[in-house]
């Protein structure tokens, strides 16, 4: 294993997933079609799948925030839901948990241990 590299959140309304995320990750798809919408968030991939299936809490990725309190806040403003609020796991590393407007979950995790090549 390499690590992470993709992320997908399938989503009913593509436009208004795109929107929603452009907003939250604070950037514009670098991959836009109507079978697929691609974010590169930080090097890694977050990608958007039109799908009107069942969701589910089975997927949980999570994207390295600054500060997380201001994270979970600006998710919960832009229309997200609280799942799991800001909480300390030990040895300074916090995570939080929102559901986006079609139910799928996003991590935000703060981690002063880990850094990247």
């Amino acid at each position: 294993m390499k690590g992470l590299r993709t992320t997908i959140y399938k989503v009913a309304s593509l436009k208004d997933a795109k929107e929603w995320y452009s907003k939250a990750f604070k950037t514009q798809p670098y991959f836009d079609e109507p079978f697929y919408v691609g974010f590169n968030i930080g090097g890694y991939e977050l990608g958007l799948l039109p799908d009107e299936s069942q969701k589910g809490d089975n997927v949980l990725s999570y994207w390295g925030v600054e500060n997380i309190q201001e994270a979970y806040q600006e998710l919960i403003s832009l229309g997200a839901a609280e799942h799991e609020a800001p909480h300390d796991v030990g040895e300074d590393i916090m995570v939080a948990t929102v559901k986006d407007p079609w139910e799928n979950i996003i991590g935000i995790i703060y981690n002063p241990h880990f850094k990247l090549p």
